[in-house]
């Protein structure tokens, strides 16, 4: 079902009002429900068709969750991405929709890639679009990753972690408390050992809950660095170097990581590193712009971000 808006944005440059349209697109997984949101500016022209997918946590389509993080970057990233002449279609992670919670139990990684192959099913064969790119956002960079096929023009990680989320989050938690990140890291050695945590952590209790166990260890069978190896598409690996989560020696093992094509010449593959842009994708001066940022939708949207997105995806439509 498609529910038609129109907005017209301003676009100085040209020396006209362009019409933007946005349709309400309610997909189904199964039983499982992933509306999403589809953005263009009007064109006589086959547009190139981003598909965002979201990082951890009950991300919305605006990249919002509850009141925790108001950043609304996802949003912001489709509307400047549609002034650059791009469709972006967005869509509400299936655990952020509440119709879903009772269809949630032993989920994996695997389910997110379901729901974003739903989304390139249901537009790669739309006229309206000449090709279709993914781009990861924090764990959504693995979940692209392991989405791209023959559907797929090119592939964008955000954010990416090059690690298995095991010794990600043994290093981040360890990063903010030593002795706790101790802990984390016999809770993981259980895990994957015996399947379960028998005593969890106060500390650690909602990232070890057992109704997550399942999910975690299914999450850490994968390396993003292996996984990147067999992607053979254009591929850009974007990294903030005011992110708190994620750090450019990420980046830069990703993309040491990228494919050898069979002429034995490195894939199309290129990374590039955003001075001051954190993980919620926004330019920040300082450790407490830094911190806001996650609560508040004023602070702007990466520049240089939306410029190499842009440039990318034109360049290999």
């Amino acid at each position: 079902m498609k529910k038609l808006f129109l907005i017209f944005v301003l676009l100085p440059f040209l020396g006209f009002s362009q019409e933007i349209i946005e349709e309400k697109i309610d997909l189904k997984n199964g039983e499982i429900s992933i509306p999403g949101t589809l953005s263009y500016p009007k064109f006589e022209k086959k547009l190139p068709l981003v598909i965002f997918v979201h990082g951890s946590g009950n991300v919305d389509r605006n990249g919002n969750q509850g009141a925790a993080i108001k950043a609304n970057y996802i949003a912001q990233l489709a509307d400047n991405l549609n002034k650059k002449g791009l469709a972006f279609y967005r869509y509400d992670k299936r655990t952020s929709n509440p119709a879903n919670i009772p269809l949630l139990k032993n989920i994996t990684i695997h389910d997110f890639v379901s729901d974003v192959s739903i989304a390139v099913k249901n537009f790669k064969d739309d006229k309206r679009f000449k090709s279709i790119h993914l781009i990861g956002h924090s764990q959504g960079s693995l979940v692209a990753m392991l989405a791209t096929d023959s559907n797929i023009k090119s592939y964008i990680s955000l954010a990416g972690p090059s690690e298995s989320i095991d010794k990600t989050l043994v290093t981040q938690i360890t990063n903010q408390n030593p002795q706790i990140g101790e802990i984390a890291k016999q809770h993981i050695n259980e895990l994957k050992e015996t399947d379960t945590i028998l005593s969890v952590s106060p500390f650690l209790i909602q990232l070890f809950a057992p109704q997550n166990q399942k999910f975690l260890k299914d999450w850490m069978l994968l390396t993003p660095t292996d996984e990147i190896k067999k992607i053979k598409k254009p591929i850009l690996i974007i990294q903030g170097e005011k992110d708190l989560q994620v750090t450019s020696t990420d980046a830069n093992n990703l993309i040491g990581a990228c494919a050898i094509d069979e002429a034995g010449l490195d894939a199309p593959a290129k990374l590039v590193l955003i001075e001051q842009m954190n993980h919620v994708l926004k330019t920040v001066n300082n450790q407490n712009e830094n911190q806001q940022s996650y609560t508040s939708p004023d602070y702007p949207l990466s520049t240089m971000l939306v410029e190499t997105i842009a440039n990318f995806i034109l360049k290999n439509e």
